[in-house]
C-alpha cells in the first residue's frame, strides 16, 4: 500500500511517499480502506518536533528519538471497513467509519488496521469522507476542554473562543453554542467571514479591534490556537471563571463518545465542516507546508484517490 513517511523530524521535505506492507486484522481489529483524513497542528508539531525546553525530550522519549517510532504519521481517519478479524463483533465488512488513533498515529496511509474496541465510530451519515475526516480533530479537542462547561452553574454561561477560525476554533464555537453558552471569537480580519457564516453575533479581531476591544467577563475562556498565557487574558476572566488552552500540558484525551457527539452534532446540523483544502496524499508534504503557513482556516484534507 501506498504511505506517507516521516523520514526524521524537520520541514515537509522528511516527508516521503513510498510503499509499505499492507496490514492485516488480528482477531479483534478490523482493516480500513482510509479514503480521507487530515493534517493539522498536531500533526506539525510531531513532524517537526515543535516543543519548548523540556517538552521536546519527553516528545522524543514519547515518539521516538531521532525520528517518529511509527514512520506513518495522521491520527485521524474516514473510510470504510475492507476485512474484520475472526473475533469482531462490533463491525462489519462495508461500513463506513470514522475515529481517532492517537499516539499510535498510522492514518496517513492507504489502509490501517484498528480494534474494534478503539476509537472507531460509524461516521455522520450526512457527510462525505472528506467532511467526516475534518470534524474528528478539532471536535475531539473541543468536546474535551469544553466539557467543563457541563459543570458551571450557569444557564447561559459567557464563553470567549480565541483562534477561531483553526480546526479547533471552528469547532469550539459551534459546540460551546450547543451546550447554551453565549459565545464570543476573536479572529483575524481575513477570518471574520467565516466566523460570520458559523452565526456568531459577537467576534473580535484582534489585529483591527484589538482584545480591548471585549466588553466585560467571560466565564470559560478556550485559547484554541495556544498563543495565549492566562496573565494576557486575566483582565477578562470573571472572578471564578476557567481559562483552558491547547498550548499547556493538558492533553485532550480521546473517546468514542466524543465520536458519539461528533456524529450526532454533524447529523443534527450543529457542527458543520469546515474544509480549507484538499491535497492528494502524494502531497501530503505541501499540505504539511499550508499548515506550517499559518493561514489554514478550518481543516486541512487529504484524500486518498478513491
Amino acid at each position: 500500500m501506498k504511505a506517507a513517511l516521516c523520514t526524521a523530524y524537520g520541514g515537509p521535505e522528511v516527508l516521503k511517499i513510498a510503499q509499505v506492507p499492507k496490514p492485516q486484522p488480528k482477531s479483534h481489529e478490523v482493516l480500513i480502506a482510509v479514503k480521507a483524513t487530515a493534517v493539522n497542528s498536531g500533526d506539525v508539531r510531531v513532524r517537526g518536533l515543535v516543543a519548548e525546553g523540556i517538552m521536546k525530550v519527553f516528545m522524543r522519549l514519547a515518539i521516538g528519538i531521532t525520528k517518529p517510532r511509527n514512520p506513518i504519521l495522521g491520527t485521524v481517519f474516514a473510510g470504510e471497513i475492507e476485512a474484520i478479524g475472526a473475533k469482531v463483533t462490533k463491525f462489519k465488512v462495508g461500513d463506513q467509519v470514522f475515529g481517532m488513533t492517537g499516539f499510535k498515529f498510522g492514518t496517513h496511509a492507504e489502509y490501517l488496521c484498528i480494534s474494534e474496541n478503539g476509537n472507531l465510530f460509524a461516521m455522520p451519515s450526512n457527510t462525505s469522507y472528506e467532511e467526516a475526516a475534518s470534524l474528528i480533530f478539532g471536535g475531539q479537542t473541543a468536546i474535551f476542554f469544553l466539557e467543563f462547561l457541563k459543570k458551571l452553574p450557569l444557564t447561559k454561561p459567557r464563553v470567549l473562543i480565541l483562534g477561531a477560525t483553526g480546526s479547533v476554533g471552528v469547532a469550539a464555537v459551534q459546540v460551546a453554542r450547543y451546550y447554551g453558552a453565549e459565545v464570543t471569537a476573536v479572529c483575524s480580519s481575513d477570518g471574520l467571514s467565516l466566523v460570520k457564516r458559523l452565526g456568531l453575533e459577537y467576534v473580535i479581531t484582534y489585529d483591527a479591534d484589538g482584545l480591548q476591544a471585549l466588553g466585560g467577563k467571560f466565564d470559560f475562556i478556550l485559547d484554541a490556537v495556544g498563543k495565549y498565557s492566562k496573565n494576557t487574558i486575566k483582565p477578562y476572566l470573571a472572578a471564578r471563571g476557567v481559562f483552558k488552552t491547547v498550548g499547556g500540558f493538558e492533553y485532550a484525551s480521546e473517546s468514542v463518545d466524543q465520536l458519539k457527539l461528533i456524529k450526532k452534532l454533524a447529523e443534527e446540523q450543529q457542527l458543520t465542516p469546515v474544509i480549507d483544502k484538499v491535497f492528494s496524499l502524494e502531497a501530503i508534504a505541501d499540505a504539511h507546508q499550508y499548515v506550517d503557513s499559518g493561514r489554514k482556516k478550518g481543516n486541512v484534507v487529504v484524500v486518498m484517490g478513491y
